[in-house]
Parts: C-alpha cells; structure tokens; sequence
C-alpha cells in the first residue's frame, strides 16, 4: 500500500507565522494540521526567532514530513521589515534541515498562481480556492494559517508537475536539458567578470 506524502507548509512572519501540515495520497489532500503561532510585539526580536525554531523543530517531530515548503520574503520597500523576515524565513528553514527534510522556497507570486491560476490574486481568493480543493470548513481567523496551506498545497501541484515532466522523458518526449550556475560558468568562461 502506498505512504501518503506528508509537506509542512510555512508562511513566515515575525509576530504571526502560519503552518499547515497536509498529507498527500494521490490527488487527494487531507490537512492534518492548520494554524498559526503568534508572537508578542513587546518580546525582542530574537526571542520570536527562538520560538519559530522551537515551533518547526516541533511540527517536524509531530509529523516527520517528507517535504518542507515554504513562502519567500516578499520585496517590499521597508529594508528592516524584510531582514526580519528574511531571518525569520531562515530559522524555520534551518530546523527543517537539521531534520534532513528537503526544502522548497516559492515567491508568493507563484503560490498565487498556483492555486487560483491569477499570481495577483487576494488572500480571500486563495481562502476560497483552497476550500474547493481542500475541503477546508470554515473561514480561519488568520489568513496566514490558509497562506501556509497553499504553499503546501502549491508544492503538491508542483510535485506532480515534475512527476509528469518526468513521465514525459520516460515516453520520448524530449525537454532541453536545464543547465547548473556551475555548468554554466564551466562552459562560458569568457563570459565572467570578476
């Protein structure tokens, strides 16, 4: 009988960080857990960086996902808002690799697109898109929890994408093979300033 897939998805944030965990059975999608951890605005800086680890290391002894997805620091003009962010990103990311658990990092943009095929499309959207595919019940009260679902769910999509990219290779159907920074600058070394 086959496993199901288990993803961690995350929406990173300083003062509330949204988590999904979903498992993945063929194309059906069940969420085992969905919520959010908010952190005190009157507690440093470091000390929420302390607790979004302590947060993901538990979900990843909770439920020993398979894959670990989660949400890029969107570019916005506030250069202190973004390294907070940035930060915040790289401690929940650091403990899921010191799990061993592949990571995956998508632009919202592309979590957008992904679910309601629009990459501008609102928070109520992608509610309401989510709850088609997901069968999700009600409305949460933080969309950041329904913001950590769709990049767990975007990764699925994309999972299955590279699945039957890989199905097309197995059947004659030829790509352009994709090419490293690596073999790139191995190739072109003309082509480097330094």
């Amino acid at each position: 009988m086959q496993k199901p897939l288990t993803i961690l998805g995350i929406d990173p944030g300083t003062l509330i960080m949204g988590y999904s965990v979903i498992e993945v059975l063929g194309d059906a999608i069940t969420i085992r857990e969905m919520d959010v951890l908010k952190l005190s605005s009157s507690k440093d800086n470091y000390y929420r960086l302390q607790k979004i680890h302590q947060k993901v290391t538990l979900l990843v002894e909770n439920f020993i996902p398979d894959e670990f997805a989660i949400e890029a620091p969107f570019f916005g003009k506030n250069v202190q808002s973004m390294l907070k962010l940035g930060r915040a990103q790289g401690v929940a990311i650091a403990a899921a690799m010191n799990k061993g658990i592949p990571v995956t990092e998508y632009s919202p943009k592309k979590v957008k697109q992904s679910i309601t095929g629009n990459g501008n499309a609102d928070k109520e959207q992608v509610w309401k898109m989510l709850q088609r595919i997901t069968g999700l019940p009600e409305k949460p009260q933080y969309f950041d929890a329904t913001d950590a679902l769709a990049v767990a769910v975007c990764h699925h999509f994309g999972s299955k994408m590279t699945f039957r990219d890989e199905e097309k290779k197995s059947t004659g159907t030829k790509k352009a093979p994709k090419q490293s920074w690596e073999q790139f600058v191995l190739s072109n070394p003309t082509r480097i300033k330094i």
